[in-house]
């Protein structure tokens, strides 16, 4: 390549896959300045200035800002202080592509719900979606109270069953929203909860649902689950539901 050509910016924008505006931009911030006509201000580009170029697009693809980038432009060598550099750059990719992931994830349920139920209440989908997003924060909770080994039984659980959980879920909570009111010994009512349980215990399994229960958290540590959790029900309608529950556990346990 002939390394005194010469290139308006037209010509360097379709050399380089560059676009004109981004090409302006950094010569505003002083990033890479081209040679200017003094009358006319038309922009100047050499080989050179490809060069430059090629670094810009390097250290941008290594996820530097270009303020850092201003700084390490010019640099004639690196040592083991760019590593540093380089290492929290990676540690922020890899829990930004853990972030996308999830988001994918949680897409791809939501999309397959809608498209199984064929119309969702918004409340009810907006409680789904919200605990796919903290699912993490649900395991982290996990963590710090020793339950990993819960924790890994439940990240092995596949698609299917979380997609077949809400579902459950959704059925559920527009059959409690129906019979919310109801005494709660009613038989319609009962065979909601029996529903709603058997569903979390099917999607538990024995062994894990033993574990939970030999676990010993403190309730203000369970507050701090349940405050992680959103609910499409209201104040009125979890306390309902929740005494529901509670009476029929102690039929369960007089049977």
């Amino acid at each position: 390549m002939n390394k005194d050509k010469k290139f308006s910016i037209g010509e360097f924008s379709e050399k380089t896959g560059i676009p004109i505006p981004t090409l302006h931009y950094y010569d505003e911030i002083g990033l890479l300045q081209p040679e200017k006509n003094p009358s006319s201000g038309h922009r100047t580009y050499y080989f050179q200035d490809i060069i430059t170029l090629q670094k810009i697009i390097s250290l941008k693809f290594l996820g530097y800002s270009l303020d850092k980038i201003a700084n390490l432009l010019h640099e004639a060598s690196f040592n083991v202080d760019l590593n540093e550099s380089l290492s929290l750059h990676l540690n922020a990719l890899v829990s930004e592509k853990e972030k996308i992931e999830q988001s994918m994830q949680a897409i791809k349920r939501v999309i397959k719900l809608v498209e199984e139920e064929g119309e969702v209440d918004s409340t009810i989908l907006f409680s789904l979606i919200y605990n796919m997003k903290v699912e993490h924060k649900h395991e982290e909770w996990m963590e710090r109270h020793s339950l990993t080994d819960i924790t890994e039984e439940l990240s092995i659980k596949s698609e299917e069953d979380k997609i077949t959980l809400d579902k459950t879920f959704i059925q559920l909570s527009k059959e409690m929203k129906q019979l919310y009111g109801k005494p709660i010994d009613d038989s319609k009512v009962q065979e909601m909860v029996k529903n709603y349980l058997d569903s979390i215990f099917s999607f538990l399994g024995d062994d894990l649902i033993q574990k939970l229960a030999d676990t010993n958290v403190e309730e203000l540590d369970i507050q701090e689950l349940e405050y992680m959790t959103t609910s499409p029900f209201t104040e009125d309608e979890q306390k309902w539901f929740n005494q529901a529950i509670e009476f029929y556990m102690k039929q369960e346990v007089m049977e």
